[in-house]
Parts: structure tokens; sequence; C-alpha cells
């Protein structure tokens, strides 16, 4: 096995025994980038400099003796809508395209603290808005098991990074299924925490109430390992919870006799892919297999949470992106006639066309006549579709259900039709609007694509869904399978 397809936790074992040394785990992976990056695409911009003197530094450190920090010289790349001291941040817009922020995001931190090693900042669609990593001003990352077909979105670019070997461990942001989708499309391990559980400090903005940042891996003992980084309170994030953080690798066993699974009917009706569908039905058997309960529930509110979420999401990225404007960083747009104009022509050709649509779809329903009818409704649909989660988990341990309704589709199939792209996310999206943890393994194949296994949990659950997912895991080996 290459060093870059080598898990975290393999390499962490090797660097501890002295077979390798951190600075050539990051040499391999750059090495990696470079055979296949001209394919993929999966990053805007590379650190490469920086993350060989990392790795230096960790293994100075393993010389004179100090103890390493399990992710001490293991390659992440990280989404590029989190904020890097000194390295642009873009959020794969023209808009943000010369931004270099003063200060780290409170992940970035994190990580540094564990010694891990920042590989680059990966493509997305632009501002996180999307499902296919096709809507980033720069250029569409492609999916490493058919180039022709899209990595899924919008965090597209760390997922297929991972996938193909161009890091060892990944962070996105999931706002509406973009860490679990991608991972789904991509065929590996991705999660989106609870609302709260990561600090969102530094993470440019798309809808504040949805956004949580989470990890991609190749397998659960990773994803695992990387929660334990990221996971915990930030005083410098309101909506960080204040709650104490277990050790997510302790939950790593087998065992799940007598765990009550549901299966929402919703998630299993029209229009998910049969061969998708076929997928799900046989990791449902693997879970009877071994001792776990499973049976079929509802979740009622589900038809509803397509139209509530492209009412919420619009309308806070509608606040959100306010502050672009031309006058205190990024683009600004030349030779305007005065304040005003500049104002319309920094935001007109700043923003990409799915950008412009979110912020009109979003003022519109914020605007005076409309609030109530469009935006307060779709907030009274959320309080329902929540309630339906915590009914759901009165029976059931874990909820599950496929991550996509369909396997990656191919690129341009899905851009001039907004609402068949939307649809994409329908097994995703209910999850953000409760606020609840969910994530998406490898369960199979269809087609010659991978397909994501979703395991939906109690708020702060995360515990009983890395348990599932291991124990899933550890009896398949869908996770082992890697893109020619």
């Amino acid at each position: 096995m290459p060093l870059y397809y080598s898990t975290a936790h393999q390499l962490h074992d090797m660097l501890v025994s002295k077979e390798i040394s951190a600075e050539e785990i990051t040499r391999a992976v750059f090495n990696r980038i470079e055979q296949v990056e001209d394919k993929i695409r999966a990053y805007i911009t590379l650190t490469k400099d920086q993350a060989i003197s990392s790795a230096r530094s960790v293994d100075k450190a393993r010389a004179a003796g100090e103890e390493l920090p399990l992710l001490a010289g293991i390659p992440v790349a990280v989404k590029d809508n989190m904020c890097t001291q000194g390295v642009r941040t873009t959020c794969a817009s023209k808009i943000l395209y010369n931004y270099i922020p003063p200060y780290n995001a409170a992940v970035l931190e994190r990580l540094n603290e564990a010694r891990a090693v920042i590989i680059g900042k990966t493509n997305l669609d632009e501002f996180a808005m999307g499902s296919s990593c096709e809507n980033s001003a720069f250029f569409a990352t492609c999916n490493p098991w058919d180039t022709d077909r899209v990595p899924g979105g919008s965090s597209g670019g760390s997922a297929a990074a991972v996938a193909v070997g161009e890091a060892v461990l990944a962070l996105g942001s999931d706002t509406g299924g973009s860490i679990r989708q991608p991972a789904s499309f991509c065929g590996v391990v991705g999660m989106k925490p609870t609302y709260g559980a990561v600090s969102r400090y530094g993470l440019v903005a798309y809808a504040s109430s949805l956004d949580q940042i989470g990890p991609f891996a190749r397998d659960v003992t990773d994803c695992a390992w990387l929660l334990n980084v990221i996971c915990g309170h930030d005083p410098k994030d309101s909506t960080s919870a204040p709650y104490d953080t277990p050790d997510y690798t302790s939950f790593l066993k087998e065992d799940i006799k007598s765990m009550k699974i549901g299966v929402p009917r919703e998630y299993m009706g029209e229009g998910i892919d049969p061969a998708v569908k076929e997928v799900i039905r046989k990791a449902i058997n693997v879970y009877s297999g071994l001792g776990a309960v499973v049976e079929e529930t509802t979740l009622p509110h589900t038809e509803y949470a397509l139209p509530a979420y492209y009412l919420i999401a619009p309308a806070e990225a509608s606040s959100n992106l306010a502050r672009y404007d031309g006058v205190r960083y990024g683009y600004r747009a030349e030779n305007a006639g005065d304040l005003a104009d500049m104002f319309m022509q920094t935001r007109s050709e700043g923003f990409g066309a799915e950008v412009k649509r979110r912020i009109m779809l979003g003022t519109y329903a914020l605007s005076a006549g409309y609030y109530d009818a469009y935006y307060n409704q779709a907030l009274k649909v959320r309080t329902l579709i929540k309630a339906d989660f915590d009914r759901a988990f009165e029976k059931f341990d874990l909820l599950l259900g496929p991550t996509s309704p369909v396997t990656a589709f191919k690129r341009g199939e899905k851009m001039d039709d907004p609402l068949q792209m939307y649809m994409v996310d329908i097994c995703t999206l209910a999850v953000n609007l409760a606020g609840i943890p969910a994530i998406s393994i490898p369960a199979g194949m269809a087609d010659k694509l991978p397909v994501g296994l979703q395991l939906m949990g109690r708020p702060f659950g995360e515990g009983d869904i890395l348990r599932a997912a291991y124990a899933f895991e550890q009896n398949t080996d869908h996770h082992c399978k890697l893109p020619e």
C-alpha cells in the first residue's frame, strides 16, 4: 500500500516505530498530487513549503524523544472556506480571489496544536453553494472514480483529495449535505457533527444556523481521530456548545447487538435510484446479521425539507454575503461612476450565477410582505422536521438510509436545471435543519460507482454513530476499494 493511501492510524504507528518520517509521508502526498492533480483538480492553493517545514518540525520532536500527538505529521487538506493565516482563502469566488486572512479558523488552530501537516486549500462550490463542485469560480473538480463525473459538493475538493490519495484527511463544511454527499460520491467517510460541536469561528459563513465543519477520512477510525481534535467548546463562537467532549475512539467497538436502527420509509421511496436502494438493503442485512434490531419508521415532514431549506439557507446567505461590497477587502470593480455603482458592479462581477440566485431568493423571502408567508413558514416547518427526529429517537438509537438518491452524475448534467441539482440533497437536508449528527460511509457500488450509507443520530450522539459505522466497516470491505 503506498504511503498516500495509508490511513492516519497506520501512518502514526509507522512514525512511532520510526519506519518512516513525517517528511517522507508529506513528500509522498505531494508526489501523488503531481501525478494526478491535473486530472482531479482538487486544490485551489497548495502550501508545500509550509507543509515540508511542519513535517520536519515533527521529525525533530520525535528525534528529541517527544511523544507525538495522534495526528502529528499527518497530511490534512482544508476546504477553502476556512480562514488560514497568511494563506489565501477564496471560497472559490472571484470576489475573494486575493483575500489573505490575518487569523486562523479555530479548527486550524486545533490542527496546528495537534502537529498535523496542512497540505493546502481544496476546491468547492462558490461560498459552499452547490452539490457538484462545478460552481467554483476557478475550475470544476473531477470524481476520481470517473473523471467525467462530479465529486459532489460543496466539499468536492476535500472528498476527491482523500479518495485519490492527495490527502490523508480533510476538513469540509456541511450546510445541507456538503460533507456527506461528496463522501458518498467519492467512496470515503464523511461526517457532519452536531450543530455546535465544532467551532465555526473562522468558517466563512453561508447559512449560520446550518453550517457545520466536519471530517473526511478513509475509515471510521481516522474519522474519530480527527473528531477528537476539532470538537469542543470555543468561547469565540457564540453557537459553540459547552459540552464534555468524549474520546470518540472509545466508541469503536464491533458489538452492536440489540442496537435499534430505524429506516425511514421516506428515504427508501420514490426518487431513489433502484441500484442505490439495493446497496442500502444489503447494508440493512449486514446490520441485522450483527444483531441490531432494524425496523421501518417514518419522518413524515421529510418532503418539506427541501423547500424549507431553500428559504432558510438563502435568507441567511443574503444577510451573510452583504459584507462583500468591494470596500474593505476582496474584488473591487473598476471604472465605477460612484459608490452605489461600485457596489453594484463589484457584486455583479464578483459573484457567480448560483450565488446570485440564492442571494435573490433569500432577499425576496426576507422582504416586507413576504417574510411571514415564506421565511417564517419555513422556520415552522423546520420545527416540525426536528420534532419528527425527536419522536424517532425515542424508539431508535440511530436512523439509516442512503446518503444520496443517486450515484455521481456526469459533469454538466444538472447545471441547467437548478431544481434537479437541489433534489440531489434530498436525503441530507433534514439533518441540518434538525441540527443532528450524521455520517456517510462506503456501502457498496452501483454501476461501478460508490454508494454511501447514511447513519443519523441524536444530538451529540456521534458516539453511537461511530460505533455502528465501525461495526459495519469491520464486517465489510467497501472502504478498502480504491479508484483506478
